[in-house]
């Protein structure tokens, strides 16, 4: 028999450098390649068609078999594609800075409904709106302006980060407000009062973000301090206080060890890159963090305010382990026989710290013991 015609195949198809697709109606590959050469301006001469999914070439016999509206991607004789892993590539490979990409995501958000692709669609927003090249206040106002103003704002930001539906979040509200100092840590309720702006003090993102790492650094200071108090021995009382001092004048030395959070510090002092991102280091039992979480608060203000809910996490526990060895020492050996040293870099260095998001940070007790061969000054240990 002749005369039977074969049945037209819809495709969408697109070329290698535009993201617009097209619906094209062919009987073969050949006359597939003719019309999207002449619709996309692509040279005919070589030219081939891949599948978008996982960049397998078509042949006139794998065309055949496509189902309707079949997403293709018509490549000119030297272009490769392989697969939606590359339209991945170029969204990294883009200026951060693009207003047609921000546009773009913008007018993608406005209209979806799902909220598993809202929150993807937000969260490429909050990366795209990055200024981490500015570094002066007059290059960048709004990162060093408030947030939210109220303490419900915080929460609904701390609840963002947390994950948690907000129902759930609506019923605590209350109980959050007139719990505050007990629900969450100094530092964070402090960071609450701060989400009204930076002081007109601090004039570059670099000298905030050192200011920020010094409060911290003074908190576990103050918790080295207080502890005083729960000693009952006058004696041994006076022999923790003057080791205390002791540790505060390094620590003045050091400048707090504000370094860690300066993009300005060398390399080998800061814990960041030089564009100022960050990198979890994992929990306190593990060598890395197995869902490689990063941040540059230095991006934007979202990301420098959820910048507070990381942590410097003690390996060797602070209150439960650190402060109670020091002050077992002193019970037996005057402060100026105990190693301050290896005790100051428990408590304030990153040779005990690690620098970790809020869900690698482990609450529970960490098990880890100091060692007692470096707590003495060598010879003086009984």
């Amino acid at each position: 028999m002749f005369g039977l015609q074969r049945k037209k195949q819809v495709v969408k198809i697109r070329s290698l450098n535009e993201t617009k697709k097209y619906g094209v109606a062919a009987t073969s590959l050949k006359e597939l390649l003719k019309k999207g050469s002449k619709l996309l301006q692509v040279p005919l001469v070589g030219s081939h068609i891949s599948l978008y999914e996982d960049g397998t070439e078509l042949t006139e016999d794998y065309f055949r078999s496509l189902p309707d509206n079949a997403e293709l991607v018509l490549l000119a004789m030297d272009e490769r594609w392989s697969g939606f892993v590359c339209d991945i590539g170029r969204l990294l490979d883009t200026d951060r800075n693009s207003d047609l990409l921000i546009d773009a995501a913008k007018g993608l958000l406005s209209n979806e409904r799902s909220p598993k692709r809202r929150r993807l669609l937000g969260d490429l927003l909050l990366h795209l709106k990055d200024s981490s090249e500015a570094e002066n206040r007059e290059d960048d106002e709004d990162w060093f302006q408030g947030n939210k103003s109220s303490i419900l704002g915080w929460i609904e930001i701390l609840q963002e980060t947390m994950w948690q539906p907000k129902e759930r979040w609506r019923k605590t509200r209350t109980f959050l407000f007139f719990n505050l100092k007990q629900t969450v840590s100094l530092r964070l309720y402090r960071s609450i009062f701060g989400l009204s702006g930076i002081d007109d003090r601090f004039k570059t993102k670099s000298a905030y973000m050192k200011y920020n790492c010094e409060s911290r650094i003074r908190g576990y200071m103050k918790e080295v301090h207080s502890y005083a108090q729960t000693i009952q021995k006058p004696k041994l009382k006076d022999e923790y206080k003057k080791t205390a001092e002791c540790l505060v004048m390094q620590l003045k030395s050091d400048k707090y060890n504000g370094c860690y959070f300066n993009r300005k510090e060398k390399e080998q002092n800061r814990l960041c890159t030089q564009e100022g991102w960050f990198s979890c280091q994992g929990a306190f039992d593990h060598d890395e963090c197995k869902s490689l979480h990063s941040i540059n608060p230095y991006g934007n203000r979202e990301s420098r305010i959820l910048f507070s809910t990381w942590n410097l996490d003690h390996g060797i526990e602070k209150k439960r382990t650190v402060i109670p060895t020091l002050v077992e020492a002193l019970q037996k050996h005057k402060s100026s026989n105990i190693n301050l040293d290896y005790f100051y870099k428990l408590l304030f260095t990153r040779e005990n710290l690690k620098l970790v998001h809020i869900v690698c940070h482990k609450k529970g007790a960490h098990d880890l013991l100091c060692d007692k061969r470096k707590m003495y000054k060598q010879g003086k240990r009984k």
